[in-house]
């Protein structure tokens, strides 16, 4: 009998279908590994898991968990902290990666930096990523101090923070100059000589600065000494800008980037609500992927930049052979070229150093509440004026000694030939000095009359802005000054045969002047208490006190104001 069972269908065999991208994502993000490395529950994409996923995390918990809508715009803070951060990192992962292949002796370093150049696997593009990442760097630290002065992020409770941003630029100058000489060629070698000496000429701890000789200070025992290792750049000071640029500045600039971070946690972000009732935004994603963007599109360009461009190496390092004009790295060729104009104590020791304790000071002296968190020039005219005009000073004096000085120093435009042999420069002179250099024909007045003139000049310069408390017309005050100096300079022409070049730079200088150091402080500074009014005018008057010394040289051809070469003072 026929079985009439009857047999159940075969069920279809199931499909196979890859997973969705957010579905693999959830299943990580959910399993136990990830779990144990960052913490939190199930991720729900909520405001408050993505609150914690900043506050949990060892890396973006130095960020708020919410931010100002202001400050995720890219025309706010145009990414330069971050940049600056990531051009960092980039130094840190290329520079250990050249430490495998590099030995800080005379004899090795040179020829190290060709193997690197010619024999191993991508040395030249990891040598071309740190050399181009440094120069970057000290261009976006610098630009990430202007866009946050401009938009009063200084201010109260930031003036601590300010501080210590201004000591991490120093410290990135000096880092950048420490890693100069490694290469060990002639423009390391002779540009660390051109910056070192300016040690020399520290007062008191100087060989060459003023009262050295007080403290018993020798080529052999000085400040530049202990920089060296020796009296000249060679195998101690080698090892030494090793050292320092690989393991000592680096760990305080370490130490320093994480205050940094830490403060602007605590302090919050500078930028102002746009409403009075405005909803901060969360970090994350908002500002954490703009951050990664804006570090991969830098990390991007340098990698291309390095491809394109070479890093300069010339011939090996010769103390034997000077280049003519031998230069300070670019970053401290402005310093260089104040050596025209000061004494080297000034140019390189003095100057520096006021401006690092000035830029220090500005958050205690600005009373000016308005234009915090946002860019206003018109509510903080004579800050950012004031502030603009140092940077621009800072840039032309680059560019005049990069461009404008060639073989001996001597003035060249930018568009003279450099193989053109100048004539020698005008004999200079002095002022005030003493009785010797007046029977050589080489100062005009006494000592004992310039020490009294130049009190009394510096002395009203100081307190006359605040003195004269009328309103004064503020451009037709400029214009009547550049006027009556151009008449001065147009009789100087006739009478003393004083050059139309010279008389340009006498109305310029003359004018730029009176504008910074009188027009300005007396309109917006005056009313302020003298504590602070006292120490802003001395900055002012320091900055005026630059150009005003250059215009003496260029168009006087004065070398000091004030000598007594007895303690080697000259101002």
């Amino acid at each position: 009998m026929a079985d009439t069972t009857a047999t159940p269908p075969t069920p279809p065999a199931p499909k196979f279908e890859l997973p969705s991208i957010d579905e693999v994502k959830r299943q990580v993000i959910d399993s136990q590994v990830w779990r144990s490395v960052f913490r939190g529950g199930v991720w729900k994409d909520t405001p408050r898991d993505r609150s914690a996923h900043i506050i949990g995390n060892v890396w973006l918990h130095l960020h708020p968990v919410r931010i100002r809508p202001r400050a995720l715009e890219w025309t706010y803070t145009w990414g330069l902290g971050g940049i600056s951060f990531a051009l960092f990192l980039i130094l840190t992962v290329t520079g250990v990666l050249l430490m495998f292949y590099y030995r800080p002796t005379v004899e090795l370093a040179y020829r190290d930096m060709k193997d690197l150049e010619f024999a191993i696997t991508l040395g030249k593009l990891m040598r071309n990523m740190h050399r181009w990442s440094a120069q970057a760097m000290v261009v976006m630290v610098i630009a990430h101090m202007v866009s946050v002065f401009l938009r009063g992020g200084y201010k109260k409770p930031r003036e601590f923070n300010w501080g210590v941003g201004v000591l991490l630029l120093t410290l990135t100058l000096f880092l950048s100059f420490t890693g100069y000489l490694l290469p060990w060629d002639q423009l390391a070698i002779w540009a660390v000589t051109v910056g070192t000496n300016m040690a020399g000429a520290t007062p008191f701890l100087g060989n060459e600065g003023p009262f050295a000789s007080l403290v018993g200070m020798r080529i052999n025992n000085d400040v530049r000494f202990v920089l060296l290792g020796g009296t000249t750049v060679g195998e101690n000071t080698l090892l030494r800008f090793y050292v320092m640029h690989c393991v000592a500045v680096p760990l305080v600039v370490g130490a320093l980037l994480i205050l940094h971070f830490w403060r602007i946690r605590k302090d919050s972000f500078s930028a102002a609500p746009r409403e009075p009732n405005e909803q901060k935004l969360e970090v994350w994603p908002h500002l954490v992927v703009r951050e990664y963007i804006a570090a991969a599109a830098c990390t991007a360009f340098i990698w291309i930049w390095s491809i394109l461009m070479d890093a300069p190496l010339e011939v090996e390092a010769n103390p034997n052979v000077t280049p003519n004009p031998s230069k300070a790295p670019w970053y401290f060729v402005g310093l260089q070229e104040l050596l025209v104009y000061f004494d080297p104590w000034i140019a390189g020791v003095l100057l520096p150093g006021l401006i690092i304790v000035g830029l220090m000071a500005i958050p205690y002296i600005d009373t000016n509440p308005k234009g915090v968190g946002y860019y206003a020039w018109k509510e903080r005219r004579f800050a950012n004026t004031m502030f603009m005009l140092g940077i621009a000073m800072w840039f032309i004096l680059i560019y005049i000694g990069y461009y404008c000085r060639g073989p001996n120093y001597a003035w060249f435009w930018p568009w003279e030939s450099w193989l053109v042999q100048h004539p020698a420069p005008t004999p200079t002179w002095s002022v005030f000095g003493p009785k010797d250099l007046i029977e050589a024909k080489k100062a005009v007045l006494p000592i004992w009359l310039g020490l009294p003139v130049l009190g009394a000049g510096l002395g009203g310069a100081m307190v006359l802005p605040k003195l004269i408390q009328k309103e004064i017309d503020e451009w037709g005050s400029t214009l009547a000054c550049a006027g009556l100096t151009a008449v001065v300079a147009i009789i100087a022409h006739f009478v003393f045969k004083m050059s139309w070049v010279q008389g340009g730079f006498l109305v310029f200088f003359v004018t730029l002047g009176y504008y910074f150091g009188f027009m300005l402080p007396q309109k917006y500074i005056r009313d302020l208490d003298w504590a602070r009014y006292g120490v802003t005018m001395f900055l002012v008057v320091s900055t005026v006190g630059v150009l005003l010394k250059m215009g003496a040289r260029l168009c006087f051809d004065i070398k000091y104001v004030l000598t007594i070469p007895g303690v080697s003072l000259n101002f």
